[in-house]
This record gives C-alpha cells, structure tokens and sequence, in this order.
C-alpha cells in the first residue's frame, strides 16, 4: 500500500491582478485626468498591492488637495504623508517610472479599475467566509445573531460592489413614463399601501415604497392601535400586502389579542379578564379564522439594534413563498423607534443614537422598497400648553427624525385632556395631524376612534377632513 506523505497544502493566494492594478496607476500617472473616470468607485483599499495602494492614496489627496498629479508630486505627498518607505521594496520612487514604461494605452483604464474593484470585492467575500467560518467552529455565541452578524458582513460587501453613479435622464425618464401608464391604465388613486382610511389615503395616495413615516403621539393615544389597524386592512384587502412588525413594547400574544379585539368588535377590557361570553367567542373564532391566512409577519423580541432588524427585514423582503415578485407591495411596522437599540459608544449620546436609526430606517425603505412606517414618542413639554395639538417640536430627538421622515403624521384625541368639557362632536373622534409629506398636501383627518375595540374607523362623510 502506497503511503501518502503528510503534507500540508499552501493557503491559495487572495484573488487579486497585480498587472491591471499597475495598469490603473501608471495610467493615471500618464494621464492624470483619467483619475476621474475610476474616483468614483476605486477605493484606496481595493489595491492588494501595498505600495500601490498607498501610491493611489497620494494621488487621491493630490486630487482633493487640487494639486498636479505626476510622479515628482506624487513622491512629495508621500514623504508628507509618511509612507514614502513602502516603496523600498519596489526600486524606490524609480517604481512611478517603471509603472509608466508598462502602460500601452490609458483608453482601457476604467475596465483595468473594475477590475481591480471586482477582485478586492471576491477578496472581502473569502475573509468574510473564512471570518464566519472561524466563528462557526468557536464559540458562537447566540446562533441567531451569528446568522445576523455573518448576513451583515455579506450585505456591506455587496452593498458597497454596488454600481453607484450618475445616469442620463432619458433611461430615468423612460422608467417614470412607464410607472404613470401602470397607474393610468389602473385608474387607482391609491398607488401605495391602502390603510383604507378614505380621506388620509386620498391625500398620501397610500404609503408609498421607499418612505419613513412616523406615526407619533403622547401616551393613550392610539398609536399601536392605528398601525395595527393600517396593517390588519391592507393585509385583509383583495390583494394582500404582506407586513412584518417588528413589538418592541408589546408581546405577539398582546398584540394578536388587538387585532382580534379589533376585527371581532370585542371589548378588550372582557377579553383581558377573560369574561367573553358565548356571542364573544363565536365572534373571536370568525376573526381568528380570517386573520389567520393574512400575511402578517410579528418579531417581539425586546430591544433590537438596527443592525438585527435590517437583516431580518431583508431575508423576509428576499423570501419568495411571501414575495412573488421583487414589485409587490409589502409593509415594515417599528413600534416604537425609541426602543431600537443604538450602538454602544461612550461618545455617542441618545440624540446621535436616534439620529442613526432615523437614517437607517429611510435607507432600509429605500432600498427595500417598501413603506417603513415607525411609531414615535412625543415629548411631555406639550402637556403645559393650552392647545396639547403636537408640532414638530415636540417630536422626541427630533431633529433627524424631521428630516428623514418622508411623511410624519400625529394622533390627537381631544377627550383625553378634558373628557368633561370635550364638545359632541369631538367625542370618540381622533384627529390624525398630517405635519409634514415630502411628496404631497398635508392636512388634518378625522377618524372614529372606538377605544373598547382599539379600532379606528372612517368617520361619516362631511365630518372627517378639515
């Protein structure tokens, strides 16, 4: 029997082309204005030669600098900068002529940059995989966050080999003209999520894909009630739209019991003490059997970072027995923003936390193309004014939210504050303040609001828009 000698196989090389690398340098030493046309997406670090990436790091500062780009200016910066010594390896500042004397044409220097993008992206992907799998035969921890982690690492990778540049307007404009023939020939008015609430989808035309909306209130309002309501009829529509919540505050069974409460017409306060009687429960079994079959996706678990919730959100975006295509509307509910968890930083205040989630959110509506509707907390300040109606101030760390949000709506209800002295008509009626929409009116709606269901209902015709 032939004995096999115990040999070790040597660790494959990181992909990488040191020849296209040399090619984007010394055609850029050439030509400097070539620089431009692999700026945009040539980063320092996607050079897997080291003295050609710190060579493009001069240049680059060159650049920003507004300096010539040649290989005496090129020396100088990195002297300036300290890096001159990666050169020594490579013949010293002699290399910048060599690169030069290798080059034939600068025509093809783009394609040689992406390249060179495309084999630093493969070699981020071969770490990353070797970085999960060395986690994966260690010690772990908790296996779903290590599912989340080693998701992340694959998305940013992806997400930053990503084609980002300008486009002409007529292919952007051939693209918008075939959306407004989609919505003639439909002849809907509603283009986004239906929340079925006449008078508010007349003036937002839905929630649109791609938007925050931030739905705040002071407590007692209503907030989770007319979320899970919006979710309940557009999921509960002829065509379906999925929606994923993600509880912060309240368990999946709490929020099942209101939207049973809800479609059943059941009064919560007998379904919480468990006296329902025999009408209650054929009432609660109907709606239990209709509800059952909607696309409606819950994750209670407590405190989430934006990182956990952005992975989540994608995997049910990308699921196929969900989504029949990457078009279909879907819905992300955050009750409430406040509660997602930031990242940890001594240096980082609550106000930077926010204002991170905020933009985080509005890039995850985008780029998911769904509505990403989050509730919000209002501050207490408004409690000592006369008219308690929320502003724009009030919202809690508001500054970013201001901005980020597309569309910021309020619930007020009168009666809260003066239940004695409320006129009729403001009875059982809350106000849904619409503050601010990027793309659109904003106004005031009135809806009914039947606090023993947690139900908000279109209000009779005449009474609910003012």
């Amino acid at each position: 029997m032939e004995r096999l000698a115990n040999v070790t196989s040597p660790r494959p090389t990181l992909p990488h082309s040191q020849e296209a690398e040399e090619s984007v340098i010394g055609g850029i030493l050439l030509h400097p204005t070539t620089l431009n046309r692999v700026a945009e997406f040539l980063h320092a670090d996607d050079f897997h030669h080291p003295a050609l990436k710190v060579i493009y790091e001069a240049m680059l500062e060159l650049e920003r600098s507004s300096k010539p780009i040649d290989s005496l200016t090129v020396v100088e910066q990195m002297k300036a900068s300290e890096t001159l010594d990666k050169l020594r390896a490579f013949n010293g500042p002699d290399y910048l002529v060599e690169l030069m004397s290798k080059v034939i044409t600068v025509e093809n220097i783009e394609y040689h940059g992406r390249m060179v993008h495309g084999k630093a992206t493969a070699r981020r992907l071969v770490q990353a995989c070797s970085s999960i799998a060395a986690r994966g035969y260690g010690e772990y921890g908790d296996v779903d966050l290590f599912i989340d982690a080693a998701e992340h690492e694959i998305f940013e990778i992806a997400s930053r080999s990503q084609k980002t540049t300008f486009e002409p307007i007529k292919p952007i404009l051939k693209e918008t003209i075939k959306a407004l023939g989609l919505r003639y020939e439909r002849k809907q008015a509603i283009t986004g999520v239906p929340t079925t609430y006449h008078k508010f989808d007349e003036i937002t035309a839905g929630l649109q894909p791609g938007d925050l909306v931030i739905i705040a209130a002071r407590p007692s309002m209503g907030k989770t009630s007319f979320v899970m309501n919006a979710v309940q009829n557009a999921a509960l529509a002829p065509t379906p739209v999925p929606a994923l919540v993600f509880s912060l505050e309240m368990s999946k069974v709490s929020l099942a019991e209101r939207l049973l409460c809800s479609h059943a017409r059941v009064d919560s306060g007998k379904l919480r003490r468990g006296m329902l009687d025999q009408r209650d429960w054929v009432l609660i079994t109907k709606a239990a059997s209709d509800i059952a079959e909607a696309p409606i996706y819950i994750d209670d678990s407590g405190s989430p970072t934006l990182l956990e919730i952005r992975a989540k959100c994608r995997r049910w975006r990308a699921d196929s027995r969900i989504f029949k295509s990457p078009d279909q509307l879907g819905m992300i509910v955050i009750d409430y923003l406040q509660l997602i968890q930031g990242r940890a930083s001594k240096e980082d205040n609550r106000q930077r936390e926010i204002s991170e989630i905020s933009r985080g959110l509005k890039a995850l509506a985008k780029e998911l193309k769904v509505p990403v509707v989050a509730l919000s907390q209002l501050n207490r300040g408004l409690e000592n004014r006369e008219d308690k109606r929320p502003k724009m101030a009030d919202l809690r760390e508001s500054g970013a939210i201001e901005q980020d949000a597309d569309v910021i709506c309020f619930i007020y209800r009168d009666e809260v504050y003066s239940k004695d002295q409320c006129k009729e008509e403001d009875k059982n009626v809350a106000e849904l303040i619409i503050a601010k929409q990027r793309n659109g009116p904003t106004g005031t709606v009135r809806l009914a609001f039947l606090n023993t269901y947690t139900r908000f209902e279109n209000l009779a015709e005449g009474r609910d828009v003012s």
